[in-house]
């Protein structure tokens, strides 16, 4: 995978992890890798973060197996050339992100899509989904899952609401994502990896907590072929 680079796997691998994991540019990830000694341009950056991310993720997501049986869903705009999109997500009852779409509308056809992304990338169908009260999810639940609990109640998709804050912080470093592919890419690794890396802190005692950073890493140098590039 790493054939004809000149950098070692270890440097393109966190420089991949920097970007997705944190809120820095390219220029920032550059800066932080010359405070180590490493001397590497931002567009070489740009080009291992649109090389590796995806593959990353996708042995990440093909490794992590199912997630909760509980779906939180939302929808946020997000300008993109100055048109409005819609930004659908999915989270389960530990805030772990099920997955998400970048799409133009928010009609039933809209939810329909989103819903046949989730049903194939878990592999399942929950127990229960919590939405706000847009009927475009009503309608498509009906043809997709029309057995499945549907709670549309006040505040029980906070959840969901609050996990869009990341994306808008990234948004702004980002001075707004360039196209919906653009979106569509980034925005899906940097949730996987933030499923990866967020522990929960307060959810464990410290001799667990303390367990788990490693674990995470040892995920991430496996997925990333680390320890078999070197």
């Amino acid at each position: 995978m790493y054939s004809g680079y000149r950098y070692p796997p270890q440097i393109i691998s966190h420089a991949v992890w920097l970007y997705y994991r944190f809120t820095l540019s390219f220029r920032d990830i550059e800066e932080l890798l010359a405070a180590r000694g490493i001397s590497v341009s931002y567009e070489t950056i740009r080009n291992w973060c649109l090389k590796f991310g995806q593959k990353y993720c996708h042995s990440l997501r093909k490794s992590r197996g199912q997630l909760g049986d509980t779906w939180y869903l939302d929808e946020v705009f997000i300008k993109i050339n100055g048109v409005q999109y819609y930004l659908w997500r999915a989270v389960d009852q530990d805030g772990d992100e099920l997955d998400i779409l970048v799409q133009k509308r928010r009609d039933k056809r809209a939810a329909r899509r989103f819903f046949k992304k989730l049903l194939k990338g878990q592999q399942t169908v929950p127990l229960k989904i919590i939405t706000d009260k847009l009927k475009s999810y009503s309608a498509a639940k009906r043809g997709l899952m029309p057995g499945i609990e549907h709670s549309t109640r006040q505040y029980e998709n906070n959840r969901c609401e609050l996990s869009h804050q990341p994306t808008r912080c990234q948004e702004r470093q980002m001075r707004r994502f360039k196209s919906q592919h653009h979106a569509q890419r980034f925005l899906s690794c940097h949730g996987v990896i933030n499923n990866l890396f967020r522990l929960g802190r307060h959810l464990m005692k410290a001799c667990h907590y303390r367990i788990l950073p490693g674990r995470a890493f040892a995920e991430w140098e496996r997925a990333s072929c680390i320890q078999n590039s070197v």
